[in-house]
């Protein structure tokens, strides 16, 4: 039986792998990395940096062009949808031809596979399809909202109240009302800016755990403005970026 590893490694700090994900790295023979093109080779970059540390001399490394998801479609759910099977095709293929029986292959997730990541859902497509067995672990990892909150030094939730992670497709739609901590990932439209008129801090990072890492904190009113124009330079700069934030009503008791 072929094994699967998916293994977190982190927001993009190599010194944020874990002792567990290292060890991961050195059972697998063959590592599936999603070759996203030239613009963001970086992504590929620090996964071959973590494979030049900590993988066996004698692993193999197959990439798959990974397929562009359809931003125009009207149905959100259903371009996803499509876009995670047509990733599932490629990586079942990849699978069947560059695994051995017996074989040990992994993949290496961003962050944690278990926050915001397509991979488990692919992996559990791919052996509905019954072309091939295996069986599949995951590592856990450390998440971008983890490190975001270490950047700022901050807590995610305070005492005796829940938080929130969600999109910024949702919090544009409406900004929830029974959480007062609310943490924002896939924001591409910038929604905290349709909510000037609160009275709420935000507390942003873009390529958090990298040498490119970007940091903004303050009243969301004074610091929106910043935070557009300096992700937009950025992306241009970059020709991509990962960002998250977290959105905080002031306690009245302490203003």
């Amino acid at each position: 039986m072929r094994t699967i590893l998916l293994i977190g490694i982190g927001a993009g700090d190599p010194g944020q792998l874990t002792v567990a994900a290292a060890a991961a790295m050195r059972q697998a023979d063959v590592f599936f990395l999603l070759d996203k093109g030239a613009e963001k080779h970086d992504l590929i970059a620090l996964r071959q940096e973590l494979l030049a540390r900590y993988a066996r001399p004698d692993h193999r490394v197959v990439e798959v062009r990974d397929p562009d998801r359809d931003r125009t479609a009207d149905g959100y759910v259903t371009a996803v949808d499509d876009w995670r099977r047509q990733r599932a095709d490629l990586l079942e293929t990849a699978i069947v031809e560059q695994l051995r029986e017996g074989g040990c292959g992994a993949f290496l997730v961003w962050g944690d596979p278990a926050l915001y990541d397509s991979t488990l859902a692919i992996v559990e497509d791919i052996l509905a399809r019954q072309r091939v067995a295996f069986t599949y672990t995951v590592i856990p990892g450390v998440s971008s909202v983890a490190t975001l909150a270490a950047r700022h030094r901050i807590s995610l939730n305070r005492v005796g109240r829940p938080f929130l992670v969600t999109t910024g497709r949702r919090l544009a739609a409406h900004l929830p009302r029974d959480v007062d901590d609310i943490v924002v990932m896939l924001d591409a439209h910038c929604a905290f800016t349709r909510h000037l008129d609160q009275d709420l801090d935000i507390y942003w990072g873009a390529y958090l755990g990298t040498s490119d890492e970007i940091l903004i904190a303050g009243p969301v009113a004074e610091v929106a403005d910043h935070i557009v124009r300096t992700r937009q330079e950025a992306r241009t700069r970059k020709g991509w970026i990962m960002d998250t934030y977290l959105l905080r009503r002031r306690d009245p008791a302490k203003t």
